[in-house]
């Protein structure tokens, strides 16, 4: 019976077929690439969907207006109710915890508040879940026979540590990412919005032509201008609309903003002169920030070379050679 000729290989590895494999992700993720851009969507539908559900909720009067302070809606659904409940039963809702985490998901762009009482009880859940799983897998199915006892308990704690921190530190990366999208944006925004200003727009107006013209490429920021401007028509209280604006993004420029924005509200100074100067300091702070960014590119792309790059090189440059050793060697003869 004859062998089939074995490939060549490389330190003990086949290499046809690692490139096999390779040229196979490689295909895959090509057609990947395909398929996202073939189905495409639209990014700003489900903001538009969102925002109007939010203007027809306000034109509906369905927000309760107080001498003090204006009450932020609550759309309440069954499931949230009864997880609600459960919790308030077990005496594990603090109201200090809840409006921490309403803050942050409004941050991260999720405008029902009802789902905090979700994130605190998947906080609660998810421990258990994972940690009962992990005893399983762990313990009784000893599905990892070669760890120490010691590697098993850390397993075990990082899940039930993962299960706690995880919703939290989704929420606080989804977060992050749409402040530094925000930030992107907001000195082209300003821009505009002093255009519209001194061409004599109102600040609703403005608020609209800068969600609507940065809409495409600022898909966060012209979110936020949006319903900014939605509710400077239907509140009462325009105070009210910045200061939610400055609630739902964590950035000290969009708190700059909004104190700019309430004074001229309240003493009428001039609105495009204030604006074009909070521009000029954003442009200037996000100048510096990239070039610091590239005052560390060198130090932070030296440990990339050595790990990624420079194997690669010496792999590419002494392979053929490495694999004809290893043919020699092996009884063949070069080239065969």
């Amino acid at each position: 019976m004859i062998t089939p000729a074995a490939g060549p290989t490389l330190l003990g590895v086949d290499v046809v077929l690692v490139g096999s494999l390779l040229a196979g992700v490689a295909a895959a993720a090509m057609l990947y690439v395909i398929y996202g851009v073939l189905t495409v969507r639209d990014p700003m539908a489900k903001r538009i969907k969102s925002l109007n559900a939010r203007r027809d909720e306000l034109k509906s009067g369905l927000t309760t207006s107080t001498g003090r302070k204006r009450q932020s809606l609550l759309r309440r659904t069954e499931t949230t109710d009864r997880v609600k409940e459960t919790l308030a039963g077990m005496k594990v809702l603090q109201d200090s915890q809840i409006k921490a985490i309403q803050q942050l998901l409004a941050q991260a762009g999720y405008r029902n508040k009802e789902y905090a009482v979700i994130v605190i009880f998947a906080r609660m859940i998810l421990p258990i879940v994972l940690g009962f799983i992990g005893v399983v897998a762990l313990y009784w199915m000893d599905m990892f026979p070669d760890w120490s006892s010691f590697k098993r308990f850390m397993a075990f704690a990082a899940l039930v540590v993962g299960g706690y921190k995880g919703p939290e530190t989704f929420l606080k990366n989804k977060a992050k990412k749409r402040t530094d999208e925000i930030r992107k944006g907001l000195p082209d925004a300003l821009d505009l919005l002093v255009i519209c200003a001194e061409a004599g727009l109102t600040v609703d107006a403005g608020f609209n032509r800068v969600a609507k013209e940065l809409g495409r490429a600022y898909p966060e920021l012209g979110d936020e201008f949006a319903l900014t401007a939605i509710e400077l028509s239907f509140l009462t209280e325009r105070r009210q609309a910045f200061e939610n604006f400055a609630y739902r993004v964590d950035l000290e420029a969009i708190k700059g903003v909004v104190t700019t924005m309430i004074q001229t509200e309240r003493y009428g100074t001039p609105l495009a002169s204030a604006l074009r100067v909070l521009s000029a300091e954003f442009r200037n702070e996000r100048m510096m920030r990239a070039e610091e960014k590239a005052a560390r590119l060198p130090a932070i792309m030296t440990v990339p070379l050595i790990l990624f790059i420079l194997p690669v090189l010496f792999i590419a440059i002494l392979g053929p050679a490495a694999c004809d050793l290893s043919d020699a060697f092996g009884g063949k003869a070069p080239g065969t």
